[in-house]
């Protein structure tokens, strides 16, 4: 008698996520699983997909996100989910809503606005509290319609605040009943299906600051504390860790990494590995290491900016100069409190000298988030060509026209836009062979670093699936179709204890994406297009997904053509997966 199938993917080029070479085969779908892959299947299904030409692998799993808001008024986590993410990670960098008390609910909003510069108006529309611990969140998000499958950190910062207060988290060490009652927590959590525990430490000056231009509680969190949490992991063989580190002194801070991982002994996700244009040694040295902790039975992963896309901003919303304590001043506050500054000579002649001292960690956060200063180049505001005198022209140029500093430039275009004078980083280029060096020589490196959710005024890196296939695969052929498709799915999803996801084989959950490599793209260009799809009529930049003919979470279609088809098969995974949730919530 004939098996009944629910999709037939029919005669496309499969690249399983394992590093097999490629084949053509058909996969047969049932009841959310990869039921067969090739030979003859006695059968039919309810519905067929012609994928001959096209490229079948698993889908993209996403390790840093912060779609902690956008994911209850968008399910499919856009734009990753246009751009073939399957499963997410939640809850990056320390930053979430949860373990929270009801009083301090305003605040913690008000934290993600400054430090991941999502809207205002867009968290208080769109997001329902009905929450205060990490139980009752993860239930709540359970609940949630999802069109992606998502697993979430416990949110350190969240955690330390809850039991200690801001200003007490702020300021000192946790006590020895504190750091009990963060471990008891923890556990709490763990129970109910948290994957492990995130951290932002950029120390006292942070370029990630918080709300009131004080450093994130993690920003300065002690050794103890951090051990204290991953103390826990040990004892219970589960989760992982992701951290952002860089606090000005290198090798102190990968010496803590090494003693995190150690104490540990689960999975470290160190945040970040991205190499430059011209000079191979930063990304080198960073690999070296990555080798040596590994060689010494250290589970660390190196996470990888791939993506190559600008920074478009406005001084009204911008925050990622945060590493200069007169830059943080000027761009914190009100919008009425940051014009009033900006006309404040003092305070201008401290943002310049701070830029213009030998203060390299400065430098190079400037240079990575859209280029130098002078470099930057006028484009409009918000899109709006109001400055036609200035239009296309670099800071640089127009100082030395009027005789002004370039920063004394950036903010009087300020000022005469009502703070919306749009500054874009020019394409500096992107240096192929330093990129593919490092998805090719070691074997515990995982590209991405897409911050979606986040900065969705300045950037649109929930794209790096497509750039990364695009480049570094299809037109400059320096990574090889199988290896692309192992970092994308496969390595992560190992790396996060994500269960029977990652590759494609029977019995996996069919998350599965189907597509077209020779007329795969972004739409947008180098800073993505204006989209005013947010709640409270907010605006993004977004770069929506050419070439892909399907994507799949756990066996439905929920992106067809590049349309959304509205089915929500998306789960929250805890503990990494979809049979422990009846347990775990239980």
């Amino acid at each position: 008698m004939a098996e009944p199938f629910d999709i037939h993917i029919k005669g496309g080029t499969v690249v399983d996520g394992t590093r097999a070479p490629r084949r053509v085969a058909d996969l047969w779908i049932k009841d959310g699983r990869i039921a067969r892959i090739g030979g003859d299947v006695d059968g039919a299904a309810a519905s067929v997909i012609d994928a001959e030409g096209l490229v079948v692998c698993p889908g993209f799993v996403d390790l840093h996100t912060h779609y902690d808001a956008q994911i209850r008024w968008d399910p499919y986590c856009t734009i990753s989910g246009w751009h073939g993410v399957t499963s997410v990670v939640l809850g990056n960098c320390g930053f979430g809503f949860a373990p929270v008390k009801p009083e301090f609910r305003e605040r913690s909003v008000l934290t993600m606005v400054r430090t991941e510069a999502i809207p205002y108006d867009c968290i208080k529309e769109g997001m329902t509290w009905e929450w205060e611990t990490i139980p009752e969140y993860l239930d709540s998000l359970d609940r949630a319609p999802k069109g992606v499958n998502c697993i979430q950190y416990m949110p350190t910062a969240s955690l330390m605040i809850y039991v200690m207060g801001l200003e007490a988290a702020k300021s000192r060490s946790a006590t020895t009943a504190e750091q009990k009652e963060m471990q008891r927590l923890l556990n709490e959590g763990m129970d109910a299906g948290l994957c492990g525990f995130s951290i932002q430490r950029l120390g006292p000056n942070s370029s990630q600051a918080d709300y009131d231009g004080s450093p994130m509680v993690t920003d300065t969190m002690s050794d103890e504390d951090i051990l204290c949490l991953a103390e826990v992991l040990r004892e219970r063989n589960e989760g992982f860790i992701q951290i952002t580190q860089a606090t000005g002194d290198m090798r102190a801070d990968l010496n803590f990494l090494e003693k995190l991982a150690d104490v540990a002994r689960r999975p470290i996700l160190h945040n970040a590995i991205v190499p430059g244009i011209k000079n191979p040694v930063p990304h080198q040295r960073s690999l070296a290491w990555l080798e040596g902790a590994r060689e010494k039975g250290l589970p660390i992963y190196g996470q990888c900016g791939t993506l190559r896309s600008g920074f478009a901003f406005t001084l009204e919303h911008w925050n990622l100069y945060d590493a200069s304590p007169a830059w943080r001043e000027l761009t914190t506050g009100t919008k009425e409190e940051k014009f009033e500054k900006m006309k404040d000579e003092a305070l201008r002649q401290r943002v310049i000298a701070e830029t213009e001292e030998a203060d390299k960690r400065l430098q190079v956060i400037q240079a990575g988030v859209g280029g130098a200063i002078p470099k930057l180049v006028v484009t409009g505001v918000n899109k709006q060509n109001e400055l036609d005198d200035y239009l296309g022209k670099s800071l640089g140029q127009i100082a030395q026209e009027e005789n002004k500093h370039p920063i004394e430039v950036m903010l009087d275009l300020s000022l005469a836009a009502d703070l919306n004078a749009e500054f874009t980083g020019p394409d500096r280029g992107s240096n192929a062979d330093f990129m593919a060096e490092m998805m090719n020589n070691s074997d515990y490196t995982i590209p991405g670093i897409s911050d979606g959710g986040a900065h969705t005024k300045f950037f649109v890196g929930g794209a790096y699936t497509t750039d990364f296939l695009r480049w570094l695969v299809r037109d400059e052929g320096k990574v090889t179709l199988e290896e692309a498709h192992y970092r994308l799915a496969a390595l992560p999803a190992k790396a996060a204890g994500f269960k029977d996801r990652g590759t494609l084989h029977q019995g996996a959950w069919a998350d599965i994406v189907i597509y077209d490599l020779e007329n795969l793209d972004s739409g947008g260009g180098w800073v993505g297009d204006i989209a005013y799809d947010l709640p409270g009529g907010e605006w993004r930049r977004v770069q929506h997904a050419i070439g892909y003919r399907a994507i799949m979470v756990n066996g439905e279609i929920t992106f067809e053509n590049g349309e959304c088809t509205g089915a929500t098969p998306g789960k929250l995974l805890r503990g990494g997966s979809a049979e422990a949730e009846t347990t775990k919530a239980a």
